[in-house]
């Protein structure tokens, strides 16, 4: 009997020990992109997002019914459209966030240093994002995977996402000419990617050279500077901002006389991108690059690729939908995708 007892009696201090340890075991310790060390106790259930790419990076793992707050530039799905805003990207409401009660804010870099440092006086849980490449997108879908226990879901959305930089990597790798390309954000005045963007990566991975690689950053240039550059190779955003859907910026480089010579405009190599896709850091950066990669070397996709003259989205996941929308002579646009 007293060894039954003893048996018992080491039972019950294992199952005690078990549930003790349980829940310093499900924590979560991780660094956010701006070096702050956070700990997730369990895994959060009401998400406000400061950003764009955040939203669409929430929405990708499948967390939209977790998400309660975004930004009113978070249009992307058409989901976010129906979640209650809470400001702008730079001038997010406190009190608005507030009112939600948030058990995890999703911030960006751009949202700002005091915000970030206002929310987290205040005992909220933030994890702030700042990628500014492919590979760093990459980690910070794993990161968000980590912060929501949705780590699984983001390990395939990653996985799937670096395969298909791969792809791109592969099919232009031992390219011997390498197009000069010029990314234009907006045409008055002209702005342009420089190095050290993300587009500037998007072009060179692409298998692409940066025409204005001697500007860094953001940058506007003179209307001479763009005809100095000569690029072979013109991707401009699609409509005013944030918003996409119009070709102004297009129709203003293939109707303006002085351009005519511009190797880009004189051969019909201008590509529309949806400043949504090429502009945001999130899953779609990898459609903006598909997009790129054929734009600057077609030949190289040419099995993969048929015309249509049909307008859908801006949407291409893999080279299995919308891949490119070329813009021809005549303003005549084109848009080429693969059969599957």
């Amino acid at each position: 009997m007293n060894a039954q007892k003893k048996k018992m009696m080491v039972l019950l201090i294992i199952i005690l020990t078990i549930l003790s340890v349980s829940p310093a075991s499900a924590a979560t310790t991780l660094t956010d992109d701006v070096g702050t060390t956070i700990t997730i106790t369990s895994p959060p259930q009401r998400i406000v997002s400061l950003s764009p790419s955040n939203t669409e990076i929430l929405f990708a793992l499948g967390l939209g019914d977790r998400v309660v707050g975004v930004t009113e530039y978070c249009n992307y799905p058409a989901e976010a459209l129906e979640k209650p805003t809470v400001g702008g990207y730079s001038t997010v409401s406190i009190e608005k966030v507030i009112a939600i009660k948030p058990d995890l804010i999703l911030a960006s870099y751009g949202n700002g240093e005091d915000l970030v440092e206002n929310l987290c006086s205040l005992g909220y849980t933030v994890v702030a994002l700042n990628p500014e490449t492919l590979d760093q997108v990459i980690h910070d879908i794993r990161l968000v995977g980590k912060t929501t226990g949705a780590d699984e879901n983001a390990t395939v959305l990653a996985d799937g996402l670096q395969e298909r930089i791969d792809t791109v990597e592969a099919r232009v790798a031992g390219v011997q000419e390498r197009p000069s390309v010029a990314h234009v954000i907006w045409n008055d005045p002209i702005f342009v990617s420089g190095s050290g963007t993300i587009q500037d990566e998007l072009i060179r991975t692409a298998g692409g050279t940066n025409a204005f690689s001697g500007v860094e950053g953001w940058k506007n240039i003179g209307i001479e500077d763009f005809i100095q550059a000569n690029p072979d190779v013109l991707i401009v955003n699609a409509g005013t901002g944030m918003g996409g859907g119009e070709d102004a910026i297009a129709q203003f480089f293939i109707n303006e006389p002085r351009f005519s010579r511009v190797s880009a405009i004189r051969d019909n190599r201008v590509c529309i991108i949806d400043s949504d896709v090429v502009d945001r850091s999130g899953p779609r950066i990898v459609d903006a690059l598909e997009i790129i990669s054929l734009a600057i070397h077609p030949s190289r996709f040419a099995n993969d690729t048929q015309v249509v003259t049909t307008l859908p989205g801006v949407q291409g996941h893999g080279f299995g939908t919308l891949v490119a929308i070329l813009a021809c002579a005549g303003g005549v646009l084109i848009i080429m995708r693969r059969n599957r």
